[in-house]
């Protein structure tokens, strides 16, 4: 019994030996530059390494879209057309932005605003916005309401130009014309 343990045993490290030589790097490192890039850049011309599940699914695209709030022009009008009321809630990968109870004066009623981003690009049916009113006899004594009317598409205009401007200002200042040999001698 002990003596079939201790064949199984040598036997597995005979193997495990055997695998683990022959993994080994016989290369002269003195052939390879030491700068990381330049040996990456070698490899692959070369054909050396490899790379798992490059392009299955979204897998080496990477599985969404990063990109900073500050360049959606959609997102920075909606911050800046209500920049005047406190905020409760902000997140941009959930697409949403909720507003804090907002009163102007020291009147019972205060609104809050939500805003719904459905899409990144500037059109009537990107954002889905709410806005709610708060009649307060006393303070314990309060009646939450959705308020419809004319704020709800006034704040919708008033978004959607300020991001068309914004849209505007960026492809302006990202315009490089188109350089041709003819251009470049003139």
């Amino acid at each position: 019994m002990i003596t079939l343990k201790i064949i199984k045993i040598t036997t597995l490290l005979a193997f495990l030996t055997f695998f683990l030589n022959s993994c080994g790097n016989n290369t002269d490192a003195r052939k390879y530059p030491a700068d990381p890039k330049l040996r990456v850049k070698r490899n692959i011309e070369e054909g050396r390494g490899f790379r798992l599940m490059d392009k299955v699914g979204n897998i080496g695209k990477g599985n969404g879209t990063f990109e900073f709030a500050s360049s959606n022009e959609l997102w920075r009008a909606s911050l800046d057309t209500i920049d005047f009321m406190p905020l409760a809630s902000v997140n941009y990968s959930g697409g949403i932005i909720i507003t804090d109870w907002y009163s102007t004066n020291s009147t019972d009623d205060s609104i809050k605003i939500s805003i719904r981003f459905l899409t990144n690009e500037i059109r009537s049916d990107a954002l889905d916005i709410k806005v709610f009113n708060r009649k307060c006899k006393k303070q314990s004594n309060c009646i939450v309401s959705e308020k419809s009317g004319n704020l709800v598409s006034e704040l919708k205009t008033k978004i959607l130009k300020t991001a068309a401007i914004y849209e505007k200002q960026k492809k302006d200042k990202n315009f490089k014309p188109y350089n041709t040999s003819e251009n470049k001698k003139n």
